[in-house]
């Protein structure tokens, strides 16, 4: 259970920081938007940015292997990582029509995949 709710918090984690890293480059679209200065926006991303703390720092309690969970820090450090990709991937293609998903992602994904792998080998 510790092992769902982590990876769990870690997305939704991973979802509110791709939008505030990424989500002020589609926001552009909007007429509102425009007119803002930088300081704003890095100010809105900000915003944004600090749900992803509200599921960050409980995912990284809850599975940590110090507090009772059953990851070690480096596992939880490539889930996390791994979740970013993931997260990053579906809202690239889903928001920004003009990228594309091409074969050297793939497998870079796929080292990825083995990057896990060896990380969680006994």
């Amino acid at each position: 259970m510790k092992e769902l709710a982590t990876i769990g918090l870690l997305t939704l984690s991973n979802t509110f920081m791709t939008f505030a890293w990424y989500g002020h480059l589609k926001f552009a679209e909007m007429k509102w938007f425009n007119k803002l200065g930088l300081v704003s926006i890095v100010l809105i991303s900000w915003g944004i940015a600090l749900f992803e703390y509200f599921f960050q720092v409980p995912a990284n309690r809850i599975g940590y292997k110090e507090f009772g969970g059953p990851f070690s820090l480096v596992q939880l450090k490539v889930i996390q990582e791994v979740i970013t990709l993931v997260v990053f991937t579906f809202f690239s293609l889903a928001l920004f029509k003009n990228e594309t998903f091409k074969l050297n992602h793939f497998i870079g994904f796929i080292f990825l995949i083995l990057a896990v792998y060896f990380i969680f080998k006994q």
